[in-house]
């Protein structure tokens, strides 16, 4: 990842060093009415990790990521992030605390600019008030440029420095995808989740977004809570699978053990024996 030189950057190896990320997921329940969405999920990610989440459509990932992210509230259960309950905090708390995430559906305003939607994921580490910006003062511009210096590496890391300019409603999926991951890395989070984010993407997208991906894992420690549904990506990224199944935690391990369990390939692939 290229850094400025002389000066730290929002990937320098002693800032990822501080990047303590240790979730714990306990006893999770929700329910949609009579539908049990989720029930008594429990997992742990440690810091530096890389998590897949898997199973059919339908099984509750999204619904699990919207809990950890607090779009959604569990009826049951906890979640602890470094040691805090967070499992009733608000969204913008929790960003805060350095947790950031993309979407299934992608959330860009596509009339701006890829720089001016990532700058809106600035707003939580700005340290001055209306009235300081009104007036642009010295210390005011010393941070504007302080943050754009942060984007700028973002961008450049991301490949994204001929389209930064451009709106991000006239470019391909697969860029607005990569436009969106940059946004959540403008938030500096210290756990990342990723839902979806190889989908509708072609193959030469996909390469990229691998390549991405793991260097941020492996080089910069970031991280990481990946829900996925190709599973030749799943198998070769993570270090560590859950799956899910109407809601209920199957299995969980290293993907070479997941992918060889017999209640897994049933949930895929359906009961072999009445095939």
């Amino acid at each position: 990842m290229r850094a400025f030189r002389g000066q730290p950057g929002i990937f320098e190896p002693a800032k990822m060093e501080k990047m303590e990320a240790e979730l714990e997921v306990r006893d999770l329940s929700l329910a949609f009415g009579g539908l049990m969405a989720l029930s008594r999920i429990d997992l742990t990610v440690r810091t530096g990790e890389l998590m897949a989440i898997i199973g059919p459509n339908g099984a509750g990932k999204t619904s699990l990521l919207n809990c950890i992210t607090g779009f959604y509230r569990a009826q049951e259960g906890r979640i602890l992030f470094n040691g805090q309950d967070i499992t009733n905090l608000p969204t913008h708390e929790l960003t805060k605390l350095g947790i950031g995430r993309t979407f299934q559906n992608i959330e860009l305003f596509p009339g701006m600019t890829v720089l001016s939607n990532m700058l809106l994921a600035r707003h939580i580490h700005l340290n001055y008030n209306l009235g300081l910006a009104g007036l642009f003062s010295p210390s005011v511009r010393r941070e504007e440029v302080r943050h754009h210096r942060i984007l700028e590496e973002i961008i450049d890391f991301l490949e994204m420095q001929a389209i930064r300019k451009e709106p991000v409603g006239s470019l391909p999926y697969g860029l607005r995808k990569r436009v969106e991951l940059g946004r959540a890395l403008a938030l500096e989070p210290k756990l990342l989740v990723l839902d979806e984010p190889f989908a509708g993407m072609n193959l030469e997208e996909k390469e990229d977004m691998y390549r991405f991906l793991v260097e941020l894992n492996e080089a910069w420690g970031q991280t990481m809570i990946l829900v996925e549904h190709d599973m030749s990506i799943v198998m070769s990224i993570s270090r560590h699978v859950v799956v899910l199944n109407f809601g209920e935690k199957l299995t969980e391990g290293p993907p070479d053990v997941v992918q060889d369990h017999p209640e897994v390939i049933k949930a895929y692939l359906g009961d072999t024996e009445t095939i």
